[in-house]
């Protein structure tokens, strides 16, 4: 067994680089696993909807491009072992499609499947389970029931640890706790009990440090402008040690960098209580960490304390909430932001004049301090030019209709210095409310399968 394991980070979500884990494995060879994250919280209904469209889909089919990118290296006779949530609300179809690719190419390789996350037909047949409520306003599932489009759990690295250990070159799971995918080689691989929390809570913060990509190498960091190399910023890797200690650091000769400060700032990213870090796997308290810089570019992080995880498990409802279209203007001169602003008004008093006032909308002027409103202690200094935006949304489609009908208007009818309306009228797109609750953790059941790539 290698003293330190090491894992990388190549997608922080649905979107990021296709050529990301390549590119890892071509900048550090020894790389042991790589960790895809596909999944925000909005990325299953998408996948919802195409699914409707073609049942053969409904995963996060970039994937599929990044294992044929991995093929020449597993040739070469690279060990590198995959670990990713691509598959969405169809993993096996995700585990179908890559096995076809590796077996045209003549690459030999053993694919798990994990699922049992989809938790949509369990609330359908109990809907009153009082776990269901919306976890802040406390409101019941009942009320948004006949608009459910997706409802899922965040599952644990348990049975991920399983396939591992029977030897699965790559893990394709649905949703998973996002640290939990790097929990799982962590546990595969040093062999810890699920009684470890310490152990467990170092995995999991390494976890939550390198989910986010480039985060945690630079980008974002309120020093971005000054990094090295900005156009090729190096993804993350943990070098995680038996103990639980780990080091935090990028390839060679890539860019961004791996500070104390850059790891701080992802450290506090998305977490709540830094006692009490609620995953799947542990609960983890952040206040007892220690990060020490150990060179360049690499930061050691120990001191991580666990608990036992809690007997819930969140879940990430999804549903049809309306509709919205929202339209934007360029406008410049003297007092653009006044004008600006009168020119959204004119919009919905337009609406509202012919009876369709929208239920929710918004008018920001980008560029003269909306965005950044009691953040800028003195304003921003009278802007020549903004962007107008505006946006509605409505249960009522015809709202929307109208809406966008009254953008263009106000290039001949507007201020002078109106411009901006090249993409013709706003599209109309429908709404994806988001309705976060718990489920007992012993009602979730998730299976495994193993599918061998023969040649």
């Amino acid at each position: 067994m290698e003293k330190v394991l090491k894992i990388a980070n190549a997608q922080a979500f649905w979107g990021d680089s296709l050529t990301a884990a390549a590119a890892l494995i071509e900048q550090q060879p020894d790389i042991n696993y790589i960790t895809l994250d596909f999944l925000a919280e909005v990325s299953l209904s998408i996948m919802a909807a195409q699914r409707q469209k073609n049942p053969c889909t409904g995963y996060a089919q970039d994937f599929v491009e990044v294992i044929k990118s991995l093929i020449p290296y597993w040739l070469s006779g690279s060990k590198v072992k995959i670990v990713t949530n691509a598959g969405g609300l169809n993993p096996q179809a995700c585990a179908l499609a890559c096995a076809e690719i590796l077996r045209q190419a003549g690459c030999s390789l053993k694919i798990a499947v994990i699922a049992g996350d989809d938790v949509l037909e369990m609330i359908k047949a109990a809907p009153s389970t009082s776990s269901f409520k919306h976890m802040e306003s406390g409101r019941p599932i009942v009320e948004i029931l006949p608009k459910l489009v997706t409802a899922n759990a965040y599952m644990g690295a348990k049975l991920l640890v399983e396939a591992l250990k029977n030897g699965a070159d790559i893990v394709i799971t649905g949703r998973v706790a996002d640290p939990s995918l790097t929990v799982a080689p962590c546990v595969a691989h040093f062999d810890w009990n699920w009684t470890d929390y310490n152990l467990l809570a170092q995995a999991t913060i390494a976890g939550h440090l390198i989910e986010c990509g480039t985060q945690v190498t630079g980008g974002i960091s309120d020093d971005w402008l000054n990094l090295p190399d900005l156009g090729q910023m190096g993804f993350p890797i943990v070098e995680m040690s038996a103990d639980g200690s780990f080091i935090i650091t990028k390839p060679p000769n890539s860019g961004g960098r791996v500070s104390l400060e850059t790891v701080k700032e992802q450290l506090l990213y998305e977490i709540g209580d830094p006692d009490r870090y609620l995953s799947p796997d542990a609960t983890v308290s952040f206040l007892s960490l220690k990060l020490e810089e150990g060179g360049p570019n690499r930061v050691k992080v120990t001191g991580g304390q666990g608990s036992a995880p809690p007997a819930t498990l969140k879940v990430s409802v999804t549903y049809q909430d309306g509709f919205k279209a929202e339209g934007m203007l360029a406008i410049v001169g003297r007092d653009v932001q006044v004008k600006a602003r009168r020119c959204g008004e004119i919009i919905l008093e337009r609406l509202a004049k012919a009876g369709f006032t929208p239920e929710r909308s918004c008018i920001e002027c980008l560029g003269c301090g909306d965005v950044m409103q009691g953040v800028l202690k003195n304003g921003v200094q009278q802007p020549l030019e903004c962007v107008l935006r505006i946006c509605v949304a409505d249960p009522r489609r015809e709202v929307l209709e109208h809406f966008s009908r009254e953008i263009a208007p106000m290039v001949t009818s507007g201020p002078p210095g109106t411009t901006g309306y090249t993409s013709g009228r706003p599209h109309i797109r429908p709404v994806l409310g988001y309705w976060p609750c718990l489920v007992d953790a012993a009602q979730i059941k998730p299976t495994c399968e193993y599918m061998k790539v023969n040649l």
